[in-house]
């Protein structure tokens, strides 16, 4: 079979299975999560093999630290697997939920469900972990799933996709209910854009260059989870050492994800106290730095930053620094170079606090808080399929109730149209 057709049938069979899992009762969806979390935890070591057949084949092709970090797996990070799909099935189903019941003049009552989206198609890069938070997020909303992951990590996603899916299989889940595209060639994926008919939402998680390509070519509805240039603004009014704290957990406690920071304004007002002591801190921990003419004036050592560099995710110990001349100056800021991620003041103003939140424009803005912990885990979601930073239908991070939608439902009792 050809690529076209492979993927056309595999859509076909996930239609089908779609069907079959939106009956299914969340006894079933919670018993089976439980068993595919008992599964991966029981086969470390065959992920870990695979793993490093991934790795040295990206040393090999000169991929950056940044991404053999996000494709690594090892004890820790397998064992959290497993515990983000019992997460899941702890959680509430939000299938068949009925909200806003209301009754009508002539007696009927109309209502709303939650239901299923139906096939979700998600494509992806690196983190293999990604492979089991997103099929169990999407088995428990009773959706079925067709997994694109990146040629960087074939190898460990086959092996988490075939101890998955062999689990769910054991509870009478639909084995079509997991699909994976297995072939590298990037043909899969025009393939996959094109079938409408099947699928029903294709969500993107990866780089600019992969987003643009999905977006462009997609027939089907996208739910973009676009590249996190997020931002810490230090306001006058910051407690500093909150603030340094703050920030530098943004920057440093995982610097290759997308919710981490890139840019850290500061308000010319506690600058002079303020960057000294949080440059140094930075720079001891590895961190490269840019900034503008009056960062650089405080540490000469500072990169210049150009407006290219503003608009960068480094995913990397690198970022920007900037002195602003108070909130305003720093929320333009973020809206010209932000990707609608994730924003962060730090205040002890509450006004200044509740306008940032209000007038900031992304799918997460904090106060006092660091810009790490937009995150399904971190918000309560058991886990996450990704961050949304489109604004239809759900945005921030999508757990089980973003991968379901809503159906108006009538209850009667014989009215007709008169």
């Amino acid at each position: 079979m050809d690529i076209k057709g492979y993927v056309i049938d595999m859509a076909r069979r996930a239609r089908a299975a779609a069907r079959v899992l939106g009956g299914m009762d969340s006894g079933a969806k919670n018993r089976a999560l439980g068993k595919m979390a008992d599964a991966l935890e029981g086969s470390i070591e065959r992920l870990i093999v695979e793993n490093a057949k991934d790795l040295e084949a990206g040393k090999a092709a000169g991929l950056n630290n940044a991404i053999l970090d996000r494709l690594a797996l090892n004890n820790t990070r397998i064992r959290q697997m497993a515990v983000g799909l019992r997460e899941i099935a702890a959680l509430p189903d939000p299938v068949g939920e009925i909200t806003g019941i209301r009754r009508r003049p002539n007696g009927m009552q109309v209502g709303k469900m939650r239901v299923p989206i139906g096939v979700i198609g998600f494509i992806f890069e690196s983190r293999p972990n990604v492979t089991a938070d997103s099929a169990g997020l999407c088995l428990k909303a009773g959706n079925a799933v067709i997994l694109k992951g990146g040629s960087e990590a074939i190898n460990s996603n086959k092996a988490i996709i075939a101890i998955l899916r062999e689990a769910a299989v054991s509870e009478n889940f639909p084995p079509d209910a997991i699909g994976f595209i297995d072939v590298t060639d990037r043909q899969a994926v025009m393939e996959l854009l094109k079938l409408d008919d099947y699928i029903d939402v294709i969500i993107p998680r990866g780089g600019e260059g992969l987003i643009r390509a999905v977006t462009e070519n997609s027939r089907i509805p996208v739910l973009k989870h676009f590249k996190g240039v997020c931002h810490v603004y230090v306001d006058g009014k910051a407690d500093l050492k909150m603030a340094s704290d703050i920030c530098f957990n943004a920057k440093v406690q995982r610097p290759g994800t997308c919710n981490a920071m890139e840019t850290m304004l500061v308000d010319r007002e506690i600058s002079p106290v303020f960057l000294p002591e949080m440059l140094a801190r930075l720079k001891a921990a590895g961190v490269r730095i840019k900034g503008c003419v009056e960062t650089r004036a405080v540490d000469p050592a500072v990169e210049p930053a150009s407006p290219t560099d503003y608009h960068t995710e480094y995913l990397d110990l690198a970022m920007n620094c900037r002195v602003v001349g108070g909130m305003d100056e720093a929320m333009d800021h973020i809206a010209e170079f932000g990707s609608l991620h994730t924003e962060t003041i730090v205040t002890g103003d509450y006004a200044r606090a509740m306008r940032f939140l209000r007038e900031v424009d992304s799918s997460a803005v904090m106060v006092n808080a660091s810009t790490r912990l937009n995150d399904g885990f971190e918000f309560g979601l058991g886990a996450e399929i990704g961050i949304a930073t489109t604004k239809l239908h759900a945005r921030g991070p999508m757990g089980l109730e973003e991968l379901t939608s809503l159906k108006f439902i009538v209850l009667g009792s014989g009215q007709l149209r008169m």
